[in-house]
């Protein structure tokens, strides 16, 4: 056994299709080759969309695929406590500010032809009387990570911050840029902690040395090199792996409704099979 630990992370919004069967896989070849370790946690900090029914087909799953995982699984819903004393934390310092516009009024000030999934929008911290009566009112707001702020607090630093990618087999640093995500949100009233917040918090309580996952997810690791830094976290080292692409060429998703695993299981499909129409050998 080596000192390689590595997680996998779903979220029960729905069932596993091919492209969570392709990250998994990669996730434990990897572990293997190490002599390593696989965690599993249970991202289900969207208490809207996540159900119970969901995280147990996720267990059968991967027991199916041949995937057993080391420790007790780790559910996110459990420990919003956690999260929401990093935001009192990262508050005290100044760092996190409130901000009551709705995701409609955000869409509205963006500029002409912008990407929502790329536009960041930086807000502006209300003067202490408006956010006293926004709150007496009962307003929801989301707390946002003050770029700005952020930039001041770490100084010089800021301008350093990395992250280690091992996607070819070897190692190289990657300068990371939060700037293009703006002001991220790190909690809502639905949902008391952001991805951004939880997952970074949990690599590195859990001692996770390897974060391995879908290439789609590479660009806002500069926001969680951002967050490791603010809260003096150790930094996981990154592995990204090529996407499974439907006919049409887009990423397979549970909100399309694409095809789960046990529709393939119940067509007679094995685990061997479904890692080579992930293209792994």
């Amino acid at each position: 056994m080596t000192d390689f630990v590595t997680r996998f992370a779903p979220s029960p919004t729905g069932y596993l299709h091919l492209g969570h069967a392709c990250s998994a896989f990669h996730v434990w070849d990897a572990a293997r080759a190490a002599g390593g370790r696989v965690l599993l946690r249970i991202e289900d900090i969207d208490q809207t969309r996540c159900r119970p029914e969901y995280e147990t087909a996720i267990l059968e799953d991967l027991k199916w695929l041949g995937l057993d995982w080391d420790g007790p699984v780790r559910r996110q819903s459990d420990h919003f406590d956690d999260y929401e004393a990093t935001i009192s934390d990262l508050r005290t310092r100044g760092l996190v500010y409130r901000c009551f516009r709705t995701r409609r009024e955000i869409a509205a000030a963006m500029p002409a032809g912008a990407d929502p999934e790329e536009w960041g929008f930086i807000g502006t911290p209300l003067p202490a009387a408006d956010e006293a009566a926004r709150l007496a009112r009962g307003d929801a707001f989301a707390w946002r990570l003050s770029l700005a702020a952020a930039e001041a607090a770490l100084g010089p630093r800021y301008g350093r911050l990395s992250y280690v990618d091992e996607s070819d087999g070897t190692a190289r640093t990657v300068r990371a840029d939060p700037r293009p995500f703006g002001d991220v949100v790190l909690g809502r009233k639905e949902t008391p902690a952001s991805y951004h917040l939880a997952c970074c918090h949990d690599d590195a309580l859990q001692g996770v040395t390897h974060v391995i996952r879908g290439e789609d997810i590479r660009e806002m690791t500069a926001v969680h090199a951002l967050l490791q830094a603010l809260m003096d976290w150790p930094q996981p080292v990154y592995r990204f792996h090529p996407l499974v692409l439907g006919p049409d060429g887009r990423k397979l998703s549970k909100r399309a409704g694409d095809r789960g695993l046990r529709a393939w299981r119940d067509e007679g499909k094995t685990p061997d099979d479904l890692r080579r129409m992930t293209g792994l050998p």
